[in-house]
């Protein structure tokens, strides 16, 4: 008998070759909490994938590089 647990529940499947970032190193490289991701997530500002059966987040390496790009200007301009 298979559980309905993983038919209830659905889980975003990054592509294999894909780096993926936890949220303790994401939130890192933005200087903010790890909380403060959560609520991004949750608010639709910063989506993650939802992995394994708890739903850890990962974020994508590439979405977070074109986040961080604009701050990274920003920051840099005279």
């Amino acid at each position: 008998m298979t559980s309905n647990r993983s038919q209830n529940k659905p889980e975003n499947k990054p592509d294999q070759n894909k780096k993926l970032l936890t949220i303790n190193e994401v939130a890192e490289l933005f200087g903010v909490h790890p909380e403060t991701l959560r609520r991004w997530d949750n608010e639709g500002k910063l989506k993650a994938i939802r992995i394994g059966k708890r739903g850890h987040r990962k974020y994508l390496y590439e979405d977070i590089q074109k986040k961080l790009t604009p701050l990274n200007n920003f920051r840099e301009a005279p």
